[in-house]
């Protein structure tokens, strides 16, 4: 669990380029040692529900994209590098892989 608790900046998902990224605020996802985290990218937001293992975090969340009620599920595991990769599932919309490193 404590391999990936913190914040992790996002700096690149295959969707979306880093302009949206950053368009309210940098790009991030944290989590917290309880179970729980944040993410903010473009106009997404979300609050996380997690479930930590060893080098991985299964999550689900729930947050606003563009002001709209939103929700849904992902993953982010550790690299040997020190960097996550993930993905970051849009109920019934998009899907994306991300790439953070530490802030």
């Amino acid at each position: 669990m404590a391999a990936l608790t913190g914040r992790w900046r996002i700096f690149e998902m295959e969707l979306w380029d880093t302009d949206y990224l950053d368009l309210v605020e940098p790009a991030y996802i944290r989590f917290y040692g309880r179970g729980h985290g944040e993410f903010v990218f473009g106009t997404v937001t979300g609050g996380l529900d997690c479930r930590h293992s060893s080098d991985r975090v299964d999550f689900t969340w729930q947050g606003n994209d563009e002001m709209d009620e939103a929700s849904g599920s992902g993953w982010a595991k550790r690299n040997k590098d020190g960097t996550i990769n993930g993905e970051i599932q849009i109920h019934l919309g998009d899907k994306s892989g991300f790439k953070a490193r530490k802030f």
